[in-house]
């Protein structure tokens, strides 16, 4: 007789949707919410699920942050249907190239990282 059991990782998306203005970004986009757990499996089923964490994404540009493992467990029951200021994730530094860059002269604007405006030249702050 044999069995076959492991260890793995898994990843649920939450039944979660908020519409914000992005903090790090700019940009109108959605929060999701993540469930993150390790399991046992035995012959390819799910036997047991341990190590649950929470987190908050931003569809827009990425931006993530964790949230508290109570908060988390109420939004996967349904009892939270909107997250706090305090807890919509925060521009990392990492991130500070996609931010919107608006010329001074004529208006234009852009994402990328240029020094100049590509529309009239004027140099960008």
């Amino acid at each position: 007789m044999f069995f076959i059991m492991g260890i793995s990782q898994g990843e649920k998306k939450l039944n979660f949707d908020q519409t914000i203005m992005c903090n790090h970004c700019g940009q109108y986009g959605h929060l999701e919410v993540y469930m993150i757990y390790s399991y046992l499996s035995l012959f390819f089923i799910p036997i047991f699920k341990w190590g649950r964490r929470y987190f908050v994404k931003t569809t827009c540009c990425g931006a993530s942050a964790e949230l508290d493992a109570e908060l988390g467990h109420q939004i996967e029951r349904g009892e939270v249907t909107s997250l706090p200021e305090n807890m919509i994730p925060h521009s990392p530094d990492e991130y500070a190239p996609h931010r919107m860059h608006r010329c001074p002269s004529c208006g234009f604007e852009t994402e990328e990282d240029y020094q100049y405006c590509p529309k009239c030249g004027q140099r960008l702050s």
